[in-house]
This record gives C-alpha cells, sequence and structure tokens, in this order.
C-alpha cells in the first residue's frame, strides 16, 4: 500500500511540473562547434521550446498552422495556390503559342 501511495505521489509530481512548463514554457538553447586548431569548421545552433500550443501561440509561435505536412487547413491553402499558379501559367502558354501560330 505504501508504495503504491509512493507511485501516485511521484506522478502527482510529475503531473505538476509537467502542467507549469506547459503553462510558462521552458527554453533550452545551446551552440555546439567543431574546430580544429582554432579554425571553426562546424557551427550547430539548438533551440528547443517546450510549452503548450496556447502558450506557443500567445508569444507567436505558430508555424506549424501554415506547414502544409502539419495542417490540413495549410495543405489547402498550397494547394489551392499551387492550382492557380498553373492556371495562370496554362493561359500564358496558350498566349505564347497563339503568337507564334500567328
Amino acid at each position: 500500500m505504501a508504495e503504491q501511495q509512493v507511485v501516485q505521489s511521484n506522478t502527482s509530481n510529475l503531473v505538476d511540473v509537467l502542467e507549469k512548463v506547459l503553462d510558462k514554457g521552458v527554453v533550452i538553447a545551446g551552440d555546439i562547434t567543431v574546430g580544429i586548431a582554432d579554425v571553426e569548421l562546424l557551427t550547430i545552433k539548438i533551440r528547443l521550446i517546450v510549452a503548450s500550443v496556447d502558450k506557443a501561440k500567445e508569444i507567436g509561435l505558430d508555424w506549424w498552422e501554415s506547414d502544409p505536412y502539419l495542417s490540413s487547413k495549410a495543405a489547402d491553402s498550397h494547394t489551392k495556390r499551387l492550382q492557380e499558379e498553373n492556371e495562370q501559367l496554362q493561359k500564358r502558354l496558350e498566349l505564347l503559342e497563339q503568337k507564334m501560330t500567328d
């Protein structure tokens, strides 16, 4: 019984911590630099933000909403733009073909 109480206590603590992290957000930033003899060959910048969707939107991070691979609305919009561009190109091609035959 005591073991079950410890597990429940740890779980509730973890849930509390996770709730606070998602509510407030956490930013982890770091740079990795690879070099030889004081000559920098490669730099990798790592930025990780852990936050709830609401918090991310609040601070202006909503890139997933416009990514066609992550959002069906963005995919539909992307498809529509491609169709419009295709129609414009077809019209231009038809005009060029007409000018060539005249």
